[in-house]
């Protein structure tokens, strides 16, 4: 399918919710089981032969320096340089590059965990068998609260973070600040043309630190995920610990960045620290 098929990956964020963790770093490099969320998307896409600059753009705009250092030559870099464009503004922003092909778009922060077997399958729910016509939308059950949900027999559902553009789609997007809800998602499903595909896996939009905490909990398989260069001296449970961090306290279902430091006299609960003294609360 790779043939007729491009990925975007949207990076381009101010990451509002995760702050202060994205004051200084883009929501996309933050890490979840010691790996960057924006790695951990383009691995998912190259397991279906989604890889390298003709096949796999990323969009940045906040940080985007960071984000052009990090992708390198592995994908293509469309930089947004009046500021975030949007979903939607983003993917029409890189119509040029996508050139007739049908459109795979992700979210950076989608932290997608597929069930148990075949990790290659991840995404093959959403890609098998489509016509390249419709609009396809990976999704989850929804929660109390959330938007945009879609009604199905078997109750509302939302987005679980990928979708599947038609470029008779993309070519009417607009390259200024919209988003796929109002742009593609509601008119598809008006029109009939919205395909609800569901998700067999677990699946976190990271963008909260609560939701930041659970992903890397998760990645962690309910257990203790530490750096080999990491240095532990005091207890780790139910935690991931980064590269080159240091905890000589306690840590309890907390993250602690790489190069991060608990003190000996530190427990470090339900947060994630950065650094040495920056600690935020992951509870709300």
């Amino acid at each position: 399918m790779s043939g007729s098929l491009c990925a975007i990956v949207l990076a381009a964020g101010k990451g509002l919710r995760l702050r202060p963790l994205t004051e200084r770093t883009p929501k996309p490099l933050c890490p979840v089981g010691n790996v960057a969320l924006l790695d951990r998307a383009l691995a998912r896409l190259a397991q279906h032969g989604l890889a390298g600059p003709a096949l796999v753009a990323v969009n940045a705009s906040y940080l985007a320096e960071q984000i052009e250092a990090h992708v390198g030559s592995r994908a293509q870099v469309r930089v947004e340089p009046g500021g975030p464009l949007g979903t939607a503004g983003g993917v029409a922003n890189l119509r040029d590059w996508i050139a007739g092909r049908g459109v795979l778009v992700g979210n950076s922060d989608a932290y997608l965990a597929p069930a148990a077997g075949d990790p290659r399958r991840d995404l093959a729910a959403l890609l098998d068998g489509w016509d390249g016509e419709r609009v396809r939308l990976l999704t989850v059950p929804t929660g109390p609260d959330w938007w945009p949900e879609f009604p199905t027999p078997d109750g509302p559902r939302r987005s679980a973070g990928f979708t599947l553009l038609p470029w008779s789609v993309v070519r009417a997007l607009r390259a200024e600040r919209t988003d796929l809800v109002r742009e593609v998602w509601r008119p598809a499903e008006a029109d009939g043309r919205l395909e609800l595909i569901p998700y067999a896996g677990a699946y976190l939009d990271s963008g909260t630190p609560r939701n930041y905490l659970e992903a890397n909990l998760h990645a962690a398989a309910g257990g203790a995920l530490i750096a080999v260069d990491a240095t532990v001296t005091g207890s780790v449970e139910h935690a991931v610990i980064g590269a080159g961090a240091r905890v000589e306290g306690k840590v309890n279902r907390a993250v602690v960045w790489p190069g991060g430091y608990v003190g000996p006299d530190e427990t470090l609960t339900d947060a994630i620290r950065v650094g040495a003294a920056l600690t935020v609360p992951a509870r709300t």
